[in-house]
């Protein structure tokens, strides 16, 4: 059995600030899944973001602000809404999260391929190019992708439910931006991630942010100066990492 190095996500997963903004993409069913879409607007673009999003779901505005981020650059930003309506900001304040999170994985899992051939279907794969970002519970999505080579390039934020064997299989290019304190992704597993993808000589990159924890990626407080500023570094970060190999 392959060790685990990123852990699921706990009760730090749970918190954060909820961020102000007008959201201009739009929501549509695609292979049966809630789809966050935001469009660079008057532009033709053949490079799309695939955003898995973190257990606050891609219609939390944090991740629709964030996506609509991605679009502003250049490329068409899919968000799957995996937890079929049922993300954290539309828990009642006594849910059990962890049972949640337990039963919420293997749904996901189930509906992302069918999710997959119908963007395909839609959107083409021999002139897109095909990028894949993962929060915390989308990290896995993004390595099996970028295991199989649907994708040309990848990139983590805080990720969660990584095994070495994701490292093992790592085809593509990638990006894991990373607080200096995660529990879900300690310092140490980080540096065996690491070793694995410098002996296969994979081609990778680590953002590593000093005073920002888990979730700071997408829930970090914009009125404090350092999360902020690690937060639009990340996202800038992963916006050049798949610019570099989707142009």
């Amino acid at each position: 059995m392959s060790t685990t190095l990123a852990g699921p996500p706990g009760a730090c997963c749970w918190s954060g600030v909820k961020h102000t903004g007008t959201p201009v993409g739009r929501v549509e069913s695609i292979g049966g899944l809630n789809t966050y879409i935001s469009a660079p607007s008057a532009v033709v673009t053949r490079s799309c973001i695939l955003f898995f999003a973190d257990v606050y779901g891609p219609l939390f505005i944090n991740n629709q602000l964030l996506q609509d981020y991605f679009a502003s650059c250049g490329f068409l930003v899919l968000g799957p809404d995996y937890f079929f309506g049922d993300a954290i900001p539309n828990h009642p304040p006594d849910r059990d999260r962890q049972a949640w999170i337990n039963s919420a994985r293997a749904p996901a899992i189930e509906v992302i391929p069918k999710w997959l051939d119908a963007v395909k279907g839609l959107y083409g794969t021999e002139s897109m190019k095909y990028c894949a970002v993962g929060y915390c519970f989308g990290a896995s999505f993004v390595m099996d992708l970028a295991a199989d080579g649907f994708v040309v390039a990848g990139a983590l934020a805080h990720p969660a439910f990584l095994d070495e064997i994701h490292f093992e299989k790592l085809t593509r290019p990638l990006l894991l931006s990373c607080p200096e304190d995660d529990h879900t992704f300690p310092h140490e597993a980080r540096r065996r991630a690491e070793d694995i993808m410098v002996r296969n000589k994979s081609t990778y990159h680590f953002q590593v942010f000093s005073g920002v924890k888990h979730g700071f990626a997408v829930r970090g407080n914009p009125d404090v100066p350092q999360e902020r500023w690690s937060k639009e570094e990340s996202a800038r970060g992963i916006k050049e990492w798949f610019t570099r190999f989707a142009e």
